[in-house]
C-alpha cells in the first residue's frame, strides 16, 4: 500500500474549551434521602434520581449500599439499637460441687464484621472496639 498524498493536520483555534464538569459532592445524609425516596411505594428511581441532579446508576450503587448498612451518615443525631440475645449455659458436669468462675461470651455481628468476647471483658477496650465497628 502506497501513500502518495501528504498528510495535513488542520489546527482550528476557534473552537472553545469545554467546561470540564467538577465531580459534585454528596453528604452520606442526602445520599440516604435519596435512596428512601426511592423505596416509597410508586417511585421511580430514574425520576428520584433526574430530580435530584444523580445518574440512575449511582442512585442503585447507593441503595446496595443502604441494603448492606455501609450508606449511614458520619453523625447520626438518631441512636442505633443493637440486637441482643441472653442466653442461659448448661453446666458441663451435672452433678459436680466444683463452681467455676462465670464465664460469659458476648457476639456481636455488625455490616463490618463479626465480634466474639469470652470470658471477662474490660469495658474500656469493648468501647474501642464497638467504636471501630460501629463507624
Amino acid at each position: 500500500m502506497g501513500t502518495s498524498g501528504a498528510l495535513a493536520v488542520v489546527s482550528d483555534s476557534s473552537r472553545k474549551a469545554v467546561p470540564l464538569i467538577k465531580r459534585q459532592h454528596r453528604s452520606p445524609e442526602l445520599k440516604q434521602q435519596i435512596v428512601e425516596e426511592s423505596f416509597a411505594p410508586g417511585a421511580s428511581v430514574a425520576r428520584v434520581a433526574r430530580a435530584h441532579g444523580v445518574n440512575a446508576n449511582q442512585v442503585f450503587t447507593w441503595r446496595r449500599q443502604y441494603r448492606q448498612g455501609l450508606l449511614k451518615a458520619a453523625h447520626s443525631s438518631t441512636p442505633t439499637l443493637l440486637a441482643v440475645r441472653v442466653t442461659k449455659s448448661e453446666p458441663e458436669g451435672r452433678g459436680t460441687e466444683t463452681r467455676r468462675p462465670a464465664v460469659g461470651v458476648i457476639q456481636v455481628e455488625l455490616p463490618k464484621g463479626k465480634l466474639r468476647l469470652t470470658g471477662a471483658v474490660d469495658a474500656e477496650a469493648l468501647q474501642v472496639v464497638l467504636g471501630a465497628l460501629l463507624r
